[in-house]
């Protein structure tokens, strides 16, 4: 059975607020994050974010949810938090027929395209041997995981590396690594919980160790972790390949056993 979209969409929005607005109060206040919630979606905003790739809006369940009105207060709760630019993620199917012409009132214009992927999970057999160590993250290594997997990303702020930090341990949260001999962690990835539905949530790898399989390695593990915590369903998203790209994150996937939901234009908010 295919993942329903609603709960592939809100299962996403869920693990981005929770890792970013779950972070203690000192650091929500340094980093200007707020959230709020209006129907079935979530907004979130992260001000002192430079990349502006935390301050979204998600978790459309139908299309009787995606109104002028549900947007418009979106849109207001970004510009009275400050920000310039936001963005919507709505799954295609939940469109409505007058589109473009509620895009165009609301100043929204299509950004990135993103390939939305999930699978039932139905694990059979050993674990593959990658020869690779791939174990969960303790408190302790919470610090150097988080290190690890917001440098690879490009986000190198002191205070949203301790915010990933933070999440280590939490609640409806699985942290995986990747150890290269004994000591230093050389990849990173985890899961978040909810319900019957897990989230890939913030695979990277570090440059000089690519093209050794850690990746693969993570998905396997995440994989049986989402199981063992009660889940039916794993849903991921990555960057759709342009004419001439190729997207590793997107074969490993897909290799893994997820299928291909949809293609998902990011709708592009900014203040005029």
């Amino acid at each position: 059975m295919t993942v329903p979209v609603d709960l592939a969409e809100q299962t996403e929005i869920a693990a981005y607020v929770d890792f970013v607005a779950g972070a203690p109060s000192s650091l929500r206040e340094t980093l200007g994050i707020s959230s709020r919630r209006i129907g079935d979606v979530q907004a979130l905003v992260l001000r002192e974010d430079p990349s502006g790739f935390f301050n979204r809006a998600g978790g459309f369940a139908t299309t009787e949810s995606v109104t002028v009105d549900a947007l418009s207060e979106v849109c207001d709760f970004f510009r009275s938090e400050g920000l310039s630019e936001g963005t919507f993620a709505i799954a295609p199917s939940l469109l409505p027929a007058d589109w473009a012409t509620t895009a165009a009132k609301l100043n929204l214009t299509q950004g990135g395209r993103y390939v939305k992927l999930g699978c039932e999970i139905k694990l059979d057999g050993p674990a593959p041997d990658s020869g690779l160590r791939v174990g969960l993250v303790e408190p302790d290594q919470a610090q150097e995981f988080a290190t690890v997997m917001m440098a690879t990303f490009g986000f190198t702020t002191p205070a949203m590396v301790e915010m990933t930090a933070a999440c280590v341990g939490r609640a409806n949260w699985q942290q995986y690594a990747v150890w290269d001999g004994d000591d230093e962690i050389v990849a990173v990835g985890s899961i978040f919980v909810n319900g019957e539905c897990a989230d890939m949530f913030g695979g990277a790898t570090v440059p000089g160790a690519r093209g050794r399989g850690a990746q693969s390695a993570l998905l396997t593990a995440r994989l049986r972790g989402a199981l063992a915590a009660g889940c039916r369903w794993m849903v991921a998203e990555t960057g759709a390949e342009a004419p001439g790209e190729h997207n590793t994150s997107l074969h490993n996937l897909q290799r893994a056993g997820f299928d291909r939901l949809y293609d998902r234009v990011t709708w592009v908010w900014r203040a005029v």
